[in-house]
């Protein structure tokens, strides 16, 4: 029983070292963000790291603010390019990327409500391969 739990501990491990490996289609993790209450005249700034075995990412970062709980008449979302910084090209490339909002880019439109909204980012290389989604905490937008 013992040896049985080991082996499956160990070949847990395992899996999880493969899963961060440099693949061809760039990963993206949502680390932090300054804040998860956002008032006026605050700025919202997510920090996001990313792996890519080509080293090819030089393109764009897809935003999506989405909001659940608002009118259906409000056009509380958006989808936008958020356009990616210029890196060194080389094979196995990791960084990190700092994507920053003010205020009035992401206020709320749930009148009279804040927003609670999710952000989520995709990051696509000069190949059009694109990552999975990575997902912010609930932010909640001040009225």
């Amino acid at each position: 029983m013992r040896k049985t739990l080991l082996f499956s501990i160990l070949i847990l491990s395992m899996g999880a070292c493969n899963k961060d490996k440099y693949t061809t289609a760039p990963q993206l993790k949502f680390e932090s963000v300054n804040t998860t209450i956002l008032g006026r005249n605050q700025e919202l700034i997510f920090t996001l790291s990313f792996t890519d075995a080509e080293g090819d990412i030089q393109n764009t970062l897809t935003v999506l603010k989405v909001v659940k709980r608002c009118p259906a008449n409000a056009d509380s979302g958006f989808s936008q390019p958020y356009t990616v910084p210029n890196f060194p090209s080389g094979k196995n490339q990791a960084g990190e990327l700092i994507v920053t909002f003010n205020y009035n880019d992401v206020s709320p439109k749930c009148f009279p409500k804040n927003d609670t909204a999710l952000f989520k980012f995709v990051l696509a290389d000069k190949a059009n391969h694109l990552s999975d989604t990575a997902v912010s905490k609930p932010i909640i937008i001040l009225n």
